[in-house]
């Protein structure tokens, strides 16, 4: 192995380790939090985390495997079903994505009517269409021998071998990020700059509500007038930075895989077989960054982990105390006798 794929192998290993201790704790407070299951995006939240999860355990490792051994890891019915998973779990994870930024602009645009649009139901509905989206597209690659290991990649993933087929799997190809990067990539920019909009209008009416009150309090101190200008400053770049954060993610992660996948169509263009598998890791930090970007970093997630914690550092504090307790009576019962 060279310098670089050791690199690269010690990245998918770090990627996997954080991706699988993340998505098990957004798992862990959706299971101990009631408040958050009552929820309706906890269950696109508990969606995208299956997603995650699922791509952690079934094709990072092969992916590990195939940079180490610059082979296809396993026998071929394995691979294919890794290629079917990845193919399917990437474009739900992407919806998955779309639905959590259309339930937020229902819930911010139309605050008075969000109950009545975003019910159980409803998100029961847009889950359904999601998984069938997702597994349309790799049910038609495996019925046309169009899952594979790709070199390029290291991974198990859609691959046409065979040259005769070559415009029909361009056009697949072409059909299937349009559909699940891009559709999904316009969904967010669209949901996710009207939620903007309406955040940044109460933001100007609270500034200038503020700036009326600073005004009419003559003698207010000069520090307290200073922490409420710097408020108002991180108030209206807060919106900014989390919609930054949602949009940015996406397309950072999943732009240089998809666009690779794009180019690798041209024979003209020669792709580096490094880059390919940077790429891929690419597109693997998504599953690392989304439990952070969607959950983990919310107040409502993090004081479920806190209280978990707490949960289980007082039940070891107290089995430690009645052990001592224990001990303690043992020491003494010989010296009664």
């Amino acid at each position: 192995m060279s310098i670089w794929e050791v690199i690269l192998a010690f990245v998918v290993v770090v990627l996997m380790l954080v991706a699988l201790l993340a998505n098990v704790l957004v798992l862990l407070c959706f299971l101990y939090s009631a408040d958050i299951r009552k929820q309706v995006p906890g269950l696109f939240i508990l969606n995208l985390t299956f997603c995650n999860l699922l791509m952690t355990v079934s094709n990072m490792p092969l992916t590990l495997a195939g940079i180490i051994y610059k082979s296809q890891p396993g026998g071929d019915h394995i691979c294919h079903i890794v290629g079917f998973l990845e193919t399917f779990l990437t474009t739900n994870s992407m919806l998955s994505m779309a639905a959590l930024s259309i339930d937020r602009w229902i819930a911010v645009v139309f605050p008075l009517s969000y109950h009545s649009k975003m019910r159980y139901r409803d998100a029961a509905l847009i889950l359904s269409y999601t998984w069938l989206h997702s597994v349309s597209f790799p049910i038609v690659a495996a019925s046309l021998s169009w899952v594979g290991f790709h070199h390029l990649y290291a991974s198990c993933t859609l691959y046409n071998k065979r040259p005769e087929d070559r415009t029909q799997f361009v056009i697949f190809t072409g059909v299937f990020h349009a559909l699940s990067f891009l559709l999904s990539l316009i969904v967010l920019c669209f949901t996710y700059l009207k939620v903007l909009k309406v955040a940044r209008f109460h933001c100007k009416r609270i500034d200038v509500i503020t700036m009326q009150t600073l005004v009419l309090l003559v003698d207010i101190h000069p520090s307290v007038r200073e922490r409420c200008l710097e408020e108002q400053k991180r108030r209206r770049q807060r919106a900014t930075k989390k919609i930054s954060t949602f949009i940015g993610t996406f397309i950072l992660c999943f732009a240089p895989y998809v666009i690779t996948r794009l180019v690798e169509l041209s024979s003209v263009v020669h792709i580096n077989s490094h880059w390919g598998i940077i790429s891929k890791c690419l597109a693997y930090s998504k599953v690392v960054s989304d439990p952070f970007v969607y959950s983990l970093l919310r107040h409502q997630y993090r004081k479920t982990w806190k209280d978990i914690i707490n949960k289980i550092l007082k039940r070891s504090s107290i089995n430690s105390s009645a052990l001592t307790s224990e001990s303690h009576n043992r020491n003494i019962l010989p010296l009664n006798e």
